[in-house]
C-alpha cells in the first residue's frame, strides 16, 4: 500500500512511475517556484471573491465594448478557481514528496502550466489595475472582515507547515544553518500570533447599530428584470423602504425608466433592434412608442445573475413580457405602498449636463399623483436649488460632503468604498443619514452594518432581509479568548512535534553516526 501511494505520488507529481529518478539542484528551486504561483494564484482567487460584489458592472461594461451579454467575470472567476485549484494540489504533492524523501522532479509539462499561470494572474491583476482601480478600497474593507478569520486560518496552516520546517532543522548540517530556519520560522510565528493586535475591525464590537434599512437598486434585479414594475413588486417582498431608479425623457418629454443612456440605451435590456431597427436615442422614441418595447426576455435570455432558476415558471412567464413602465406606474406603487423614491436622471448624452426642463417635468410628474414630498429622495445635483424652491418639501441627498454642508443637508449618498468606519461613525454622530451603494454580497453588508450606515441600495435584497446580525460579529471578549486558545493549542502542538522529530531523528540515527547510519569515527 505504501508503494502503491510512493508511486502514485511520485506519477502525478513527475511522470516517473515505474522508478525513481534522481534529484537535480534546481528542483527545489521549482518547488519554491510552485510556492510563490500557489500564493498569487490564492490572493488573485481572494480578490475575485471580494470584487463579485460588482462584477455585473464588469459585464455592463464589456457589453458596451462587444455588444454581446456574456457573464465575463463568471468566466473569469472559474479559470481562477481551476488554476489556484490546481496549483495548491501540486504544491500538497510537493511537500509530501519532501516528507517521505521524495526526489522533486517535477515534470516539464507542469512547469509550462506553472509559468501560464502566472502569466495569467498577471495580466489580470494587471487589469484590475488599470481598469478597476477603486476595487483596491473594496479589497482593503475585506479586511475589516474576513483579518480575524484569516489570521486563526493563517495559524493552522502554520502549524501544520511547522512539521516540514523542524524536518528541515533536523536535516541541517551546519550550526548557522539551523539557527537561520529557526530564527525564520520564529519571527513568521511571532508576527501570525500576535497580529490581531493590529487588526481593528468594526464588527468586533459589543454595541451592534441596528440593521441598514434596505433600497431596492433597479427594484430586485436578481429576481426580476431592472427597472420593471415586476422588479419593484419583487423588492417591495424584501421589505425595501425606497427604489432606487434612472429616469430619461421621451420624445414627447414623459418620464420613464431606464438605466442605460446614450445612443444604444436601449440595445441591452429591451428588443429595439428587432421593433425599431436603425432607431436610437431617447429623443426618437415617444412614451407610447417605449411601451411596445419588451423589457423582460433579456432577463430570461441572458440569466444576468445566475438566478433564473429560483423563479417559477408563472414568475418567469411574467418576467417575459415586462414593458417599460412610465415614471407614473411606478409612483403609483410609491404612493400604495408608502415608499420613498431616490433617482438618478440621465439624459440623451449620457453627460452631467441637464436642461432646466428636465428637472421640471419630472417634478411636475411627481406632483400630479400627490406623492407626499417627503417620500422623494432627490438626488440629481443639477438644478438642486430650482428644485427646492419648487418643492422644498424633498428630501436633497447629496454626494459631496462640502455641498451638504453648505445646503445645511442631512443625508449622503455614496459609494461603498468612498467612506471608512471611522468617517460613517462621526457622520452618524451628527445625525446625517448615510446611504451606501451598491451592496450585493453578505461580508460588504456585514461589515457596513456593523460601522453603522443607515441604509444600502442593494441588488440582492432578498439575501439581506431575513439577516438577524452580521455575519462577522464578534464580542471583543469571544475573540480575544478564541484568538489566545488558538495561538497557545498552536503553540504546544508546535513544541510537540519538534520534541517528537528530534527524539526520532536520535532514534533512527543513532550519535556518533551519519545520517547513512556511517559510525562518524569511520569517517
Amino acid at each position: 500500500m505504501i508503494t502503491m501511494f510512493r508511486t502514485c505520488l511520485r506519477g502525478i507529481y513527475s511522470c516517473h512511475w515505474n522508478q525513481r529518478s534522481n534529484e537535480q539542484k534546481s528542483d527545489r528551486c521549482w518547488l519554491s517556484f510552485l510556492s510563490f504561483v500557489s500564493i498569487l494564484a490564492l490572493s488573485w482567487m481572494y480578490i475575485c471573491f471580494i470584487a463579485f460584489n460588482d462584477h455585473y458592472d464588469v459585464n455592463n461594461e464589456l457589453f458596451k465594448a462587444v455588444k454581446k451579454w456574456v457573464n465575463w467575470y463568471m468566466i473569469v472567476m472559474i479559470i481562477s478557481a481551476v488554476l489556484a485549484i490546481y496549483c495548491l494540489l501540486l504544491l500538497v504533492f510537493g511537500l509530501l514528496h519532501l516528507a517521505i524523501k521524495e526526489p522533486l522532479n517535477l515534470h516539464c509539462l507542469h512547469k509550462v502550466f506553472l509559468f501560464l499561470g502566472l502569466l495569467a494572474v498577471t495580466l489580470e491583476t494587471a487589469g484590475f489595475c488599470f481598469k478597476w482601480e477603486k476595487q483596491w478600497k473594496a479589497i482593503y474593507m475585506s479586511f475589516q472582515a474576513t483579518a480575524p478569520f484569516l489570521q486563526l486560518s493563517a495559524v493552522v496552516a502554520l502549524t501544520v507547515i511547522s512539521c516540514l520546517v523542524f524536518q528541515s532543522y533536523h536535516r541541517a548540517k551546519t550550526t548557522a544553518c539551523k539557527i537561520f530556519i529557526m530564527m525564520t520560522f520564529l519571527v513568521v510565528s511571532a508576527a501570525v500570533f500576535l497580529c490581531p493586535l493590529a487588526i481593528c475591525s468594526p464588527c468586533i464590537t459589543s454595541n451592534l447599530p441596528p440593521k441598514p434599512a434596505l433600497i431596492g437598486h433597479r427594484g430586485a434585479p436578481m429576481l426580476a428584470p431592472e427597472n420593471t414594475l415586476m422588479s419593484f413588486r419583487k423588492s417591495l417582498e424584501c421589505g425595501v423602504v425606497a427604489f432606487e431608479t434612472d429616469v430619461q425623457l421621451s420624445k414627447d418629454k414623459k418620464p420613464f425608466l431606464m438605466h442605460d443612456c446614450g445612443k444604444n440605451f436601449l440595445l441591452r435590456t429591451t428588443d429595439v433592434k428587432d421593433k425599431f431597427p436603425g432607431r436610437d436615442g431617447s429623443n426618437n422614441f415617444t412614451l407610447q412608442e417605449l411601451k411596445t418595447l419588451n423589457a423582460g426576455k433579456w432577463f430570461s435570455r441572458s440569466d444576468p445573475f445566475w438566478t433564473l432558476s429560483s423563479l417559477s415558471e408563472e414568475e418567469r412567464r411574467e418576467a417575459d413580457n415586462q414593458t417599460v413602465p412610465s415614471l407614473s406606474e411606478l409612483l403609483v406603487l410609491v404612493k400604495k405602498y408608502n415608499v420613498s423614491l431616490i433617482f438618478d436622471l440621465k439624459n440623451e448624452n449620457n453627460s452631467t449636463v441637464f436642461q432646466s426642463s428636465d428637472s421640471f417635468y419630472t417634478t411636475e410628474t411627481i406632483n400630479k399623483l400627490g406623492i407626499s414630498p417627503d417620500k422623494i429622495w432627490w438626488l440629481p445635483p443639477e438644478y438642486r436649488h430650482d428644485v427646492m424652491k419648487m418643492e422644498p418639501g424633498f428630501k436633497q441627498v447629496y454626494n459631496k460632503q462640502k455641498e451638504m454642508l453648505m445646503d445645511g443637508g442631512n443625508f449622503m449618498n455614496m459609494n461603498f468604498s468612498s467612506l471608512s468606519a471611522r468617517e460613517i461613525s462621526e457622520l452618524r454622530k451628527s445625525n446625517v443619514s448615510v446611504n451606501l451603494w451598491v451592496v450585493n454580497e453578505r461580508w460588504l453588508f456585514s461589515l457596513l452594518w456593523c460601522s453603522g450606515v443607515s441604509s444600502v441600495t442593494t441588488n440582492a435584497c432578498h439575501l439581506f432581509k431575513d439577516m438577524s446580525k452580521p455575519d462577522w460579529h464578534l464580542e471583543p471578549n469571544m475573540y480575544k479568548g478564541i484568538w489566545i486558545a488558538t495561538d497557545i493549542v498552536s503553540l504546544l502542538l508546535m513544541i510537540g512535534l519538534f520534541l517528537w522529530q528530534r527524539r526520532r531523528k536520535s532514534y533512527i540515527y543513532p550519535p556518533n553516526t551519519s545520517e547513512k547510519g556511517i559510525p562518524l569515527l569511520a569517517l
